[in-house]
């Protein structure tokens, strides 16, 4: 069967700033983090060992344009551009982003740029960080000023990247810097979070750009294990707190209801300011990036709550095991192709078909030289769970679903948090030591869809 898209379909990859520059003036909570306990890092590897796009920008932009990609989406690092967070912008930052911007428009792909993906300026991390409002006005202030130096060739902005997992791994789960566990304080964060994209969205509405703006959030459908009601009210619960917590402020303008009531019910709200709800009101976006990777299965929990320990999400709910499900064991995570056509499904039903895009589907595997073949990672297993995907998107969109893309994590093997290069994503193979770039399969069969814009199933 054949499966084509729409005229204009972005086809494209995505990536980070911290995980793809390397040398960096201005220093990243995972740089601090990195040099009191590299010991958190997969190999000890940390964030200085990236895959070297500070150096090789523009032989990269030349490998996207062989990959066919009409769009790539990577970030500005904060950190880079505004060393203390607050003060004087490096010129030299301005001068690198600016050849990126342009390089990329030359050659026919257009950049998609994210303001924020999980590297907090370790000065303002020592302020408080999200936690702090300060810190709320000085990100609003660094978007202003990427606004103005790239607003010109930039036309399609993102302010944060998967914001929830600051939250969950810096305040909840204790697998991102500052290694706290208090519901509280994740919660401020969270809230803090939307109220910076908020005015990041009214600084760009000001300045009457050509472009849009929008967020990227990861979302997880939560499916219950039964119909049971117990157990449909855990997965209402869980879709709350990791889903709607950003996607009905950023598409609806306001949270949910009984989100708020639940919190308070337990006295986790976070410090309001009456001013605020006409803030988030005005944060409403023009485009929102979808990061699928994996579904949510839960069920009512078993147990009773052991009231000393610390509130967390887990009091409302268990994660289930589906039996019989498809696994990537490298990375632990459920494989499950119609969560895609699900979450279109839902933003079309529930939040009136909002123009968005695929920003990032993928799959992390280890050791994957292995799987060479005359000089060649014969990556099959990725093309599967590529093509797989997108014949689920391709069914979202002839239903009707607003998809206008699909980009894929990531162009090449990066640097993966405190994963380092344990898993890698890539289309195109990356030798640690000489860093050698070889395409992979995938890379191939990606470049062939893309210049079709369809691609042939059985």
């Amino acid at each position: 069967m054949k499966y084509a898209f729409p005229d204009n379909f972005w086809w494209g990859s995505a990536s980070s700033a911290l995980q793809t520059e390397g040398a960096r003036e201005g220093e990243t909570t995972w740089d601090y983090w990195f040099a009191r306990e590299p010991n958190r890092f997969h190999n000890g590897v940390g964030p200085q060992q990236t895959s070297t796009f500070y150096q090789h920008w523009k032989t990269d932009i030349q490998l996207l344009k062989q990959l066919n990609h009409n769009s790539f989406r990577t970030s500005i690092s904060w950190a880079r551009l505004i060393p203390d967070g607050i003060g004087e912008v490096n010129p030299e930052a301005v001068d690198f982003y600016n050849q990126v911007i342009d390089e990329l428009n030359e050659q026919g792909i257009t950049p998609f740029i994210t303001l924020f993906h999980f590297d907090m300026p370790m000065a303002m991390q020592e302020i408080g960080g999200w936690e702090n409002r300060d810190v709320v006005d000085a990100y609003a202030r660094y978007a202003q000023i990427c606004f103005e130096l790239f607003g010109d060739r930039v036309l399609h902005w993102f302010t944060f990247n998967e914001p929830i997992v600051p939250v969950e791994g810096g305040y909840l789960y204790d697998f991102h810097y500052p290694n706290v566990v208090d519901f509280r304080r994740a919660a401020t964060v969270a809230y803090h979070t939307v109220l910076a994209h908020a005015k990041a969205v009214q600084a760009y509405r000001a300045g009457h750009y050509a472009g849009e703006i929008g967020i990227v959030l990861n979302l997880t459908p939560s499916y219950p294990r039964s119909q049971n009601p117990a157990d449909v009210k855990a997965a209402h619960i869980a879709d709350l707190m990791f889903n709607r917590s950003f996607l009905d402020p950023v598409l609806r303008g306001e949270y949910p209801a009984d989100l708020v009531a639940l919190l308070k019910s337990y006295d986790q709200l976070p410090a309001c300011k009456p001013e605020d709800g006409f803030l988030i009101a005005e944060g409403k976006i023009d485009l929102l990036g979808v990061n699928y990777y994996q579904p949510r299965r839960v069920k009512c929990r078993d147990s009773a709550v052991n009231p000393q320990a610390p509130f967390m999400p887990e009091w409302f709910f268990d994660s289930y095991e589906m039996p019989g499900r498809k696994m990537n064991p490298y990375r632990g995570w459920e494989i499950y192709e119609p969560g895609i056509y699900d979450i279109l499904v839902n933003l079309r039903d529930n939040y009136g078909n909002p123009r968005c895009f695929i920003s990032e589907n993928g799959m992390g595997v280890e050791n994957e030289q292995r799987f060479i073949e005359n000089g060649q990672i014969n990556d099959q297993y990725r093309i599967e769970f590529i093509s797989e995907h997108l014949a689920w998107l391709h069914k979202g969109i002839s239903e009707g679903c607003n998809c206008l893309g699909y980009h894929m994590w990531t162009f090449i093997d990066n640097w993966s948090w405190c994963n380092a290069y344990k898993n890698r994503y890539g289309f195109i193979q990356l030798d640690l030591e000489t860093q050698k770039r070889t395409i992979k399969k995938s890379g191939e069969w990606f470049a062939a869809t893309a210049l079709n814009n369809s691609f042939d199933k059985e």
